[in-house]
Formats: structure tokens, sequence, C-alpha cells
């Protein structure tokens, strides 16, 4: 689809500053929320980039959780019980899926007791990871302090999936080969 109406991506609304959230609430654009989905969406592009090099099929999956994420944050459960009741959800599943790849990649190969520095260290592969690791890690410091800002109970799985993709792209950032030379 070619967008040919520049009114279609350019609004305006946004020149004075200011920005809705999917609940239709306005807010300043450096507001935490704002910050929060930003954080998430580097991520998720870096993901996209770290695909690129690694072929690791599981990132589109984290992408697609990502997304989900991004729309749970965006939506204020308190201004619009339905539109979020609608919306889906951050399943245990979903971390436990996070919680079983780390599992496999460190039964394949335990982690060395040593300090590696980040990308350094590693091969490309794995230093695309670290650089996923890093933003992944200001993600979830950045929805922790979304969520008690604005004490939103309901994101307790979204937070605890981005903590534990942040220990899973930790263990694929020391540990994913695709035989490429140091």
């Amino acid at each position: 689809m070619i967008i040919k109406d520049y009114q279609q991506i350019s609004t305006k609304q946004g020149d004075s500053g200011t920005s809705k959230n999917y609940s239709n609430e306005t807010y300043t654009k450096d507001d935490i929320l704002f910050e929060t989905l930003g954080t998430i969406d580097e991520l998720s592009s870096q993901l996209g980039l770290t695909y690129h090099y690694t072929k690791y099929e599981f990132i589109k999956t984290i992408q697609q959780r990502l997304q989900t994420i991004n729309t749970l944050i965006a939506t204020n459960k308190a201004a619009n019980v339905e539109r979020f009741e609608n919306l889906t959800k951050i399943q245990a599943e979903d971390i436990e899926a996070l919680e079983k790849e780390e599992a496999a990649f460190l039964e394949a190969n335990p982690l060395e007791p040593r300090f590696v520095l980040p990308g350094s260290d590693a091969t490309l592969n794995n230093a695309y990871f670290d650089l996923a690791r890093a933003i992944a890690r200001r993600a979830e410091r950045t929805a922790v302090r979304f969520i008690n800002h604005y004490k939103r109970d309901d994101l307790d799985k979204p937070r605890q999936y981005l903590n534990r993709l942040s220990d899973l792209l930790f263990i694929l950032a020391r540990n994913y080969d695709l035989g490429e030379e140091k």
C-alpha cells in the first residue's frame, strides 16, 4: 500500500508537545508513558536487526510479545476497561517460553564463570544480542518506573516478561553461535 496523503502520517496534533494514548488521554511527550513505549520499540527494532544477522527465529515471537506489551501499556485500563479487556495479554505461557529457551541454551553451553566485555569478547552475533540485552534492561527499568508511577498493577505479567527477556538475551549474548569465527 502506498500512502499518498501526507495527512495520514502527519496529523500535526503533536506539534504542541502532547500526544494521546490508546485510551484517548492526552500526555506530554516527555511523559514516562512515551519513554516506556519508545524504549520497548527501540528494543524491538534492535531485535529485528539481530534477527537479520542471527536468523534466530524466536526473535519474531519476542517482537510480537513486545508489541502486545506496548499496546497494554498504551491503554489505560481505568480509563477504558472494555478496550483493555479486549486486548491480547501476556500469559504465563509467554514467560515460560522465555525460560525454556534460556534453559535449553544453558544446558547446551553453560556460562563460563568470568567477566566478558559486552560485544567485545564475542562474535558479531553475540554483540547484537548484547546490545539488545542492554536495551531490554533499560526497557524493564523504564517500564517499572511507569508501572509504579501510574500504579498499573494490571501490568505484572508484561513486567515479568521484560525481566525474563533480559535474562535470555544475556545468555544468548554469551552462547549464541552459528559457527562464525571470533
